[in-house]
């Protein structure tokens, strides 16, 4: 090969290797069909992005942005109202309705599939993924920075002893290791007990073992007025008040008790104000 051609080619490799990768349009009609994507949407994507939300999104108990979602469009999560707003991408989850999952591959919609964050790490990325997708990734690294901003202040102070601390979701089942809000109750200052009463990632804890063996604080959500919850029901039970002085009662509000993504930010404050409220208790 001549000393030309060879030197032609290196600079056409090296012209290869400098130009900028070619740049994807941002999708301009999103569907979401889960609420916690709902909420890390809702705070990346320009608002003539969403086509539409879930319907959970606009539920006052369970969502954080219910006021926003009340002024966008929404779905039921059917697969006939997803396809007639014609979008270029939509989000879904491992709890979205498979059969509309399944019709949206068959018609060659752009979906992506995210699981449920068991991290703070793990929701992060998901908060960063999001933002990538709807082609506005420096408004995820800003929400990212205030996430970790919340936890760093909800943080307890050096050298605080834990609170042993048992958490009910508004499901009825209380959280253990490995799942997000063991995560956030570590990080705030409270030593997550379900597993002494023995419990994996997620079960229930009757009120004879709470009785028997209670831990420092009991936290649950605060249901929605007028219903009652079986952790509301655990929390009043008379039974618990031969409890007080060795074990208090806390609550917060439930919707953040569901999603990890912005709704991390509420929930780091809470769960910090949560401790501070059950040490004064203690003491």
């Amino acid at each position: 090969m001549s000393t030309t051609r060879r030197t032609a080619l290196v600079g056409a490799g090296a012209a290869l290797i400098a130009a900028p990768a070619v740049a994807h349009p941002a999708p301009r009609r999103i569907v979401s069909l889960n609420a916690c994507l709902d909420a890390i949407l809702v705070h990346v994507a320009d608002r003539g992005q969403i086509a539409a939300l879930s319907h959970y999104a606009r539920e006052p108990v369970g969502s954080t942005i219910s006021e926003v979602a009340k002024t966008l469009p929404f779905t039921w999560e059917t697969a006939e109202e997803v396809i007639a707003l014609r979008p270029d991408l939509v989000l879904t989850s491992r709890h979205s309705a498979l059969a509309t999952r399944n019709a949206l591959g068959r018609m060659n919609i752009p979906t992506e599939l995210f699981a449920v964050p068991d991290s703070v790490a793990a929701s992060v990325d998901q908060v960063r993924e999001v933002a990538r997708l709807v082609g506005r990734p420096a408004r995820g690294e800003a929400l990212i920075a205030r996430i970790e901003a919340a936890l760093a202040a909800a943080a307890p102070p050096p050298g605080s002893q834990p609170l042993k601390a048992l958490i009910y979701q508004p499901n009825g089942f209380a959280a253990g290791r490995g799942t997000l809000m063991d995560e956030m109750m570590t990080h705030v200052g409270f030593d997550n007990v379900a597993g002494r009463y023995g419990l994996g990632k997620w079960g229930n804890v009757p009120v004879e073992r709470l009785l028997a063996d209670p831990p420092q604080v009991l936290l649950s959500g605060t249901p929605a007025q007028g219903s009652r919850t079986w952790a509301d029901r655990v929390m009043r039970h008379p039974a618990l008040a031969s409890l007080s002085g060795r074990m208090v009662q806390a609550q917060l509000d439930e919707k953040l008790l569901y999603c990890g993504g912005p709704v991390l930010i509420q929930t780091a404050a809470a769960l910090a104000q949560a401790r501070r409220t059950a040490l004064e208790a203690l003491t």
